[in-house]
């Protein structure tokens, strides 16, 4: 069993997930990294722990409900408890457009970043309710306000992700559970190689950076049992 707070952090390999994960342990929260590369995994946890964190890895493809069921499982006995969530896996497609998309990659976009949402915490939720647990939903600046290139699955998923914080607010706050709704502008991460036009270096350069999403999560996590954000907008300046 694990003495202190938990948190379960999908999309923990790479970008956001990783530099959030990163600032959580340095907080003093033991990490639980769940992803698709176990690789990738393996390298976020030991650095948390070359950095004196604590930190553990679940692979697992959040589309898969039978994982997530898993997952959370191993997680409770490994740990004993669940005191937060941040889920910031995410699918794109360069072919985006009505013009272009296909059915296939639609449907692989939402159930990413919409369905597998609500199906982890459709499974930490229990655990959530007994600790008064915090979630972190990693949506987007198109989730926020309407984006003509972000595609028509991505804006749809992402601006459904506002709703999906909203009812688990307005639902579960009996219980403690708080949720935010993080919709960052441009971040320089590898999710930028899914455009149809990939930014250069030059464009990259004044982007956000993934550890200010983490200074972001780092604060939401941070706020006192009795405080909620539930929506928090961070864009560069050069944001159009």
């Amino acid at each position: 069993m694990t003495d202190g707070r938990v948190l379960w952090v999908t999309g923990g390999g790479s970008g956001m997930g990783a530099a959030s994960a990163r600032a959580a342990a340095r907080d003093g929260w033991t990490v639980v990294l769940s992803g698709r590369r176990a690789d990738r995994l393996t390298s976020v946890a030991d650095a948390i722990r070359g950095d004196g964190g604590s930190a553990d890895t679940l692979a697992l493809d959040v589309d898969d409900p039978d994982a997530v069921a898993g997952a959370r499982a191993t997680l409770l006995a490994r740990h004993g408890r669940l005191d937060g969530l941040v889920l910031a896996a995410g699918r794109n497609s360069p072919k985006r457009r009505w013009d272009d998309q296909t059915l296939p990659d639609f449907r692989a976009i939402v159930d990413t970043n919409l369905t597998a949402v609500v199906t982890v915490v459709d499974a930490a939720l229990p655990a959530l309710r007994d600790s008064g647990g915090v979630v972190v939903v990693v949506s987007s600046y198109a989730g926020w306000s309407f984006q003509p290139g972000a595609g028509v699955a991505y804006s749809a998923s992402k601006t459904a992700l506002g709703s999906v914080v909203r009812t688990l607010n307005q639902q579960e706050a009996g219980h403690g559970v708080r949720a935010t709704h993080l919709c960052p502008g441009d971040v320089a991460t590898d999710f930028l190689d899914q455009r149809p036009s990939v930014p250069d270096e030059a464009a990259r350069a004044v982007m956000l950076q993934p550890e200010d999403i983490a200074r972001s999560v780092a604060f939401v996590l941070g706020a006192p049992s009795h405080m909620r954000v539930d929506e928090l907008v961070v864009s560069p300046v050069a944001q159009r």
